[in-house]
């Protein structure tokens, strides 16, 4: 069993910027992949970035990409989505994913390949 913990998210204006951490504890063995998720009511969940358990591999979509950066600590299995140029399409409730990397250079984006997730952080950008 894995167990993620999000942090990070807030209030926020446009251009504003904030970091995320998602911090995993339990059976997480040593290749894990992770991405990030999000999420706004009435709407399906997004993909927004994930990173190989190698971390020589990151994934964005189109909306973040240049924006938000994706980076990893393996020693203390702590995930972070560094996003800068926060837009107010951005809000969100952001969700860390966990799933046990079957390649060490694969950065997963599709949410069927995660096992497990995280509760979610609140991201909130408003003029």
């Amino acid at each position: 069993q894995v167990e993620l913990a999000e942090s990070g998210g807030g209030s926020v204006q446009p251009g504003d910027s904030l970091r995320l951490s998602c911090i995993a504890s339990g059976r997480t063995g040593s290749i894990w992949a992770t991405g990030w998720f999000r999420q706004t009511p009435g709407k399906e969940r997004e993909f927004v970035a994930a990173i190989s358990p190698r971390g020589d591999s990151k994934v964005y979509s189109d909306s973040v990409k240049g924006r938000f950066t994706i980076s990893r600590d393996n020693a203390r299995k702590v995930v972070y989505l560094q996003m800068n140029s926060l837009q107010l399409e951005d809000t969100a409730v952001y969700y860390c994913a966990f799933d046990y990397g079957g390649s060490v250079h694969y950065a997963p984006r599709r949410e069927s390949e995660y096992t497990y997730w995280g509760q979610g952080t609140r991201v909130a950008v408003s003029l």
